[in-house]
């Protein structure tokens, strides 16, 4: 059986080298590299990988760019995500992006991303007990935030979560500063805020940001 190719993207050098050397010696086929998402999803295109292990914290585009942009281009193709960061928010979105796995770079060692690497290759799925441990805790929080608010309410949310003005998430959702603001109001009397302030603040407690596209 020919080994599975591989693409490994992660932005800091160190672990990228890290990350190579458990593909290597559990066998797969280390096809490419990137330390940005752009880089990513152009190597996604040209190599076309089975398997991308990929950190969601990148450059020019965070690993959720990636994944949309790579399934488009490879129908099939598999990912095991990784992140120092298991928000609620973040699981909900890792969860909805029926990836295979997701190793916590808090708590994984070389060891975690090998046996990752080997229940991925042999059609299971490995998922840290930090992310086990949120998405069980969201499920059963009858109030959680996927159970009281709309779509579009989230990506508000998400928006208010970057520090974005009404205008510039009119602007971006193609939508009136009038539905904008009260999107907010229905928001914050669902989550329980009483200002702009404790909004952006409950938002980014949550994981409710864009800041998984690193400046680069």
């Amino acid at each position: 059986m020919a080994p599975v190719k591989i693409l490994v993207v992660e932005d800091q050098e160190l672990f990228r080298e890290m990350f190579v050397l458990a593909c290597r010696e559990k066998g797969f086929r280390v096809v490419g590299q990137a330390g940005d998402g752009e880089t990513a999803i152009g190597l996604v295109k040209t190599l076309g990988p089975d398997l991308v292990l990929l950190d969601i914290e990148l450059p020019k585009a965070d690993g959720f760019a990636v994944i949309d942009a790579s399934r488009r281009l490879r129908p099939g193709i598999k990912f095991l995500v990784l992140s120092s960061i298991c928000s609620a928010f973040t699981v909900y979105r890792i969860e909805r992006a029926r990836v295979q796995g997701f190793i916590d770079k808090n708590t994984g060692a070389f060891a975690t991303v090998k046996l990752a690497l080997e229940q991925v290759r042999n059609g299971g799925v490995y998922f840290s007990k930090t992310y086990e441990a949120a998405r069980q805790a969201r499920w059963e929080d009858l109030q959680s935030f996927d159970r009281t608010l709309s779509a579009r309410q989230v990506e508000v949310l998400r928006l208010v979560g970057d520090l974005l003005s009404d205008r510039q998430i009119a602007d971006d959702l193609g939508v009136s500063t009038d539905t904008v603001e009260k999107h907010r109001r229905n928001i914050a009397s669902r989550i329980g805020t009483a200002s702009r302030i404790e909004m952006e603040r409950w938002a980014q407690e949550k994981g409710f940001t864009r800041s998984f596209v690193r400046p680069g």
